[in-house]
Formats: structure tokens, sequence, C-alpha cells
């Protein structure tokens, strides 16, 4: 059977292009990886240097995700297998550097979780993590963030920021300082003030009181 030539460049230009972007995220979450591991490390030495008692974990959990712990907090860094494109009113659709090439639109997804230490070492499946930053990836490597301003850059900078290993790294510094910044507080008393039998009955750290460090607050909202 002969292939139509529309059909064909069709199909092997986009199936092409989403493996390119897919090898450039999958390149820089390895950096972001290793990036971090080292970072992890320095922390480890410094900490002994100067007899801090506060633990730095690095462990992967897989292919496309690991996760680090510092004080009484962890990291999750996550990659997505697929990849995206944005909707025609995004943002990033109106920049000059996708209107001249529409191929650079599509990108692959590194997401960065903050979830309380505690909250995995005693199980409270019921506690919060939060989406502090996601990193956008295209085939050239170019990338931008959607996340907090610590982590935040604009859209029109997509078309000069590059992954490197000092970007990746300085990426990782702010998601740390950013985390390190964002204190749990302590819940609406209104919100804590009714706990069941059942509850009761339960071991402390086990019980359906969700614990998260913004409860009954829109992090998108968060503009402190």
């Amino acid at each position: 059977m002969e292939l139509k030539k529309e059909l064909k460049d069709l199909v092997f230009e986009k199936a092409q292009l989403k493996q390119n972007v897919y090898n450039a995220t999958k390149e820089t979450f390895e950096e972001f990886r290793n990036t971090t591991k080292e970072l992890i490390e320095a922390f480890q030495l410094q900490s002994g240097k100067e007899n801090i008692d506060v633990a730095f974990e690095f462990k992967d959990r897989g292919d496309f995700e690991f996760e680090v712990k510092f004080a009484g907090d962890v990291l999750i860094f996550m990659m997505h297998t697929n990849v995206f494109e944005f909707s025609r009113n995004h943002d990033v659709m109106k920049t000059s550097y996708v209107k001249d090439d529409p191929k650079r639109s599509y990108c692959g997804t590194i997401q960065v979780y903050n979830f309380l230490a505690d909250s995995f070492l005693y199980n409270r499946d019921n506690d919060l993590g939060y989406m502090i930053g996601r990193i956008f990836v295209n085939h050239e490597k170019h990338y931008f963030i959607e996340g907090k301003r610590e982590l935040g850059m604009l859209y029109n900078n997509f078309n000069t920021a590059k992954v490197t290993k000092d970007t990746v790294l300085e990426m990782i510094e702010s998601a740390i300082a950013y985390t390190t910044n964002f204190d749990l507080l302590t819940p609406p008393y209104d919100e804590v003030k009714l706990v069941s039998v059942a509850e009761m009955k339960m071991s402390f750290d086990r019980k359906m009181v969700v614990t998260g460090k913004r409860l009954g607050f829109r992090f998108q909202a968060d503009t402190d």
C-alpha cells in the first residue's frame, strides 16, 4: 500500500517532534536528578562540619521521580512521560519565539511538589502537598517555569532561557529556598474543633485530621 505523502509527513513529523521533546525533557530531568544529588551531598558535608543536626536525604523513586528531604520538608520532582501543547489562549503562544516556529510550543513537563516529611514518616495519607512549580522544556531545550515568585519567570524569557547545569542548580536552590520559607500555619480553630470517636481511637499520627502548610488556602492566590 502506498502511503499518502501528506499523511506520512504529518505522522512522521509530529512523532519525531514529540520524541525530540521527550528526549530533551528526559535529559533535563536527569540533570535535575544529578545536580540535586550533588547539592544534597554538599549540604550533608557542610552540616557535618558545622555539627548541625539536620537530616538531608536524597532518594530515587524510579526513572521519572526522585525526592529530597531536608529538615521537616520533602520535595518530589516528577517528570511526565507525555508531551503537551498549550491552548491558543495561553500567554506563551503569543510570544514571538513561538510565533516564529510553532513547534517550539510543544513541551515536556517536570513538576515539583512540597510535602511535610512527617506525612510520609507517620503514614498520614490525608495530608496535603503543594505543587510549587512546573518546568516546561521544548525540543530546543528552552524552558520556562510556572510557579511561585521564587521560581516563576516571564513567558517572554522562553526564547533565551536554555537548560544548563547552572540554570538547573538555580531552579533547585530556588525550590529549596521557597520551601524553607513556606511555613506550616496552624489551621483555623473551627476546622479542627470536632473529632470523631473513631479518630480518637486511632494513634495521633493516623487520625483523619488533615495537615498541610496552607489549609483552606488557594495556593495559586498566594502573593506573599
